[in-house]
């Protein structure tokens, strides 16, 4: 996993004149908000129907996380849970081959 100091700070990723205006902010702000909300919805009625909707539902987080920033908090606490099961499959998948090398 990359360093903290890699990790980009937290706050609006909307380009710096459209965070100069607070009327298009908030515009820009409830866009983002509709749309990650149709991505989210739309993976959530696909955990249902067939389609990938655990990858559909992050995506409309990743979308939210370029603006909200309990979205980039979640997006932090669930690349690290993604991370930390990664590496216990790795090391489980190793004992079983050192198991199976002694037997």
């Amino acid at each position: 996993m990359s360093a903290e100091s890699d990790v980009k700070p937290l706050g609006s990723r909307a380009p710096d004149f459209i965070q100069a205006s607070r009327p298009l902010h908030l515009s820009w702000r409830v866009g983002i908000f509709l749309v990650g909300l149709a991505i989210v919805v739309a993976g959530v009625v696909m955990l249902v129907l067939p389609g990938p909707g655990w990858l559909v539902i992050f995506g409309g987080m990743a979308v939210w996380a370029t603006e909200f920033i309990w979205a980039q908090h979640v997006l932090r606490w669930t690349k690290r849970k993604l991370h930390e099961g990664t590496q216990w499959w790795k090391r489980r998948r190793e004992l079983r081959r050192e198991r199976k090398k002694l037997d």
